[in-house]
C-alpha cells in the first residue's frame, strides 16, 4: 500500500470497538490497531492475538534455575566434600530448598528479561498513542486503508458507535 490514510475511530467501551474491527477487517477495508486502557477479550478475539510467549520463557527460566539449583550444590560437595554424621555426600533433601529457590528466581528474571525484550522496552523514542483518552477510559482503533475506501471506513465505525472519527 503506497499511499494509504490513517483513520481513527474513538469508542466508549470495547466491544463497541470489537463490533467496528470486525466490521473494517471482514469488509476488507483496510488493517486494523487497537488501543485500550485496559485488556479486552472481545477486541483480542477479533485481532486474533496470539498467546504470549512469555510463559515459555518463564518455564524455561524456571527449568534453568532449578538445574542450577542442583547442579552447584553437587559441585561445591564433591569439590570441597566434608562428611558429617555418616550421611553420603550427595544427599536430594538438603538440596530441594536450593533448587526450589533458584527455580523461582530464574523463571521472575526470565519472565521479567522476557516481557522487557518481547515488547521492545525500555523505548527511548516512539510516537505517544494518537490520543490521550487511550490512556484513561476510552477505546480506539486506528484504520489504515486506500484512499477511496475512507468514506466506507468513516461510514463503517460510525455505524459502529465511535464517538469521534478522526483523519
Amino acid at each position: 500500500m503506497a499511499d494509504t490514510k490513517q483513520i481513527l475511530g474513538i469508542f466508549d467501551h470495547g466491544t463497541q470497538a470489537a463490533d467496528g474491527a470486525r466490521a473494517i477487517l471482514d469488509g476488507g477495508l483496510g488493517d486494523v490497531v487497537a488501543y485500550s486502557p485496559v485488556p479486552d477479550h472481545a477486541i483480542d478475539q477479533v485481532l486474533h492475538v496470539r498467546v504470549s510467549p512469555v510463559r515459555l520463557f518463564v518455564l524455561m527460566g524456571g527449568l534453568l534455575g532449578c538445574a542450577t539449583g542442583f547442579l552447584f550444590p553437587i559441585y561445591t560437595v564433591l569439590d570441597w566434600p566434608l562428611i558429617t554424621g555418616g550421611k553420603p555426600l550427595i544427599s536430594i533433601p538438603p538440596f530441594v530448598v536450593i533448587a526450589f529457590e533458584l527455580t523461582i528466581l530464574f523463571g521472575a528474571l526470565g519472565g521479567m528479561a522476557s516481557f522487557l525484550w518481547l515488547s521492545g522496552l525500555p523505548r527511548v523514542t516512539g510516537e505517544p498513542a494518537p490520543d490521550d483518552r487511550f490512556t484513561n477510559d476510552m477505546n480506539g482503533i486506528s484504520v489504515t486503508c486506500l484512499p477511496e475506501d475512507t468514506d466506507a471506513v468513516r461510514a463503517t465505525l460510525e455505524r459502529h458507535g465511535a464517538n469521534e472519527v478522526k483523519g
